[in-house]
């Protein structure tokens, strides 16, 4: 029996699809939780409690491996992680506001079809046909959504995109970073550095908020948190490329608590958008996994 490192198991891809689903509920509670603390305090507070309620988590665990945990030699890609995800939450909360909080998520999930686009515009980095085929699917049902042919735009669909752009590199920064550090070292440099990066704002646009509030603030940190540590029980289960077409079960979730909880039926264009974002996220995803996969046969 070949045996197993340790924190790792044996494959089985039913259960880390499940632990990945089950953490992107997580991100939609917390997405209905920001939206129902949009009349109670700010947007950088919000962001602030979230990080550090995440950070005074994971401290304990981090520290119970030793300092020499903590070094290393990407700190600037920690930073470029932490800067990029920081803004895209803050996008995505400030969108979560402004307009209908499916259309707001299913913007800013969008952001894996924008990855090939960064991936060439930054690096040159040619993608393959098919993936610029699924983007090109998906982007078609981007446009769906936000109906370009309404006299009246709504500007929250402005920082959702921001928000998919911000997220894109959050998530290329990630992948580089997993390639050489654990992973509470990526969670310890990216609670640290957002914590100290959103401090400065939630204190200029501080507003105080009552016991309700703070509930959902709580709330808020303590469902990223648990999404966090849920994803990455994933990957022991299963690898990343696998469970990475998951990220759009968010989509589904979220449209599901807009409807039971604000009355917000999915209208038929957004259906219709959202199926094709999915569809062609889809198709990228497991183009990019086949590229993977020959990479790696063909490596001595």
């Amino acid at each position: 029996m070949t045996s197993v490192g340790a924190g790792y198991q044996p494959e089985n891809l039913a259960f880390g699809a499940a632990l990945s689903s089950l953490s992107f509920f997580c991100t939609a509670v917390m997405s209905a939780l920001v939206k129902a603390t949009e009349e109670l305090t700010s947007t950088a507070v919000v962001l602030l409690f979230q990080n550090l309620i995440c950070l005074l988590f994971i401290v304990p665990v981090t520290l119970r491996r030793g300092r020499a945990s903590l070094r290393t030699d990407k700190i600037g890609l920690h930073i470029l992680r932490a800067a990029t995800g920081t803004a895209a939450w803050y996008a995505l909360f400030v969108a979560i506001t402004l307009m209908p909080l499916t259309n707001a998520i299913l913007l800013t999930f969008s952001a894996p079809l924008w990855m090939p686009v960064i991936a060439w515009a930054v690096f040159r980095q040619r993608a393959p046909k098919a993936i610029w085929v699924g983007s090109a699917i998906g982007f078609v049902g981007v446009v769906l959504v936000l109906q370009p042919h309404h006299q009246h735009f709504n500007i929250g669909a402005l920082f959702a995109l921001a928000g998919a752009f911000f997220l894109a590199v959050a998530l290329m920064s990630v992948r580089w970073l997993g390639a050489t550090e654990p992973m509470p070292r990526i969670l310890f440099y990216y609670f640290l550095f957002s914590t100290v990066f959103v401090a400065p704002f939630a204190l200029v646009d501080w507003q105080p908020f009552g016991p309700r509030a703070s509930i959902y603030l709580i709330g808020i940190g303590l469902t990223l948190l648990v999404g966090q540590v849920l994803i990455v029980l994933a990957y022991r289960y299963a690898s990343a490329v696998k469970v990475g077409p998951f990220i759009y079960t968010v989509i589904v979730f979220t449209a599901l608590i807009d409807w039971a909880l604000w009355g917000r039926a999915p209208t038929l264009l957004v259906v219709l958008g959202m199926t094709l974002v999915i569809g062609g996220g889809l198709i990228a995803i497991r183009k990019k996994a086949e590229v993977l996969r020959a990479v790696i046969e063909c490596e001595p």
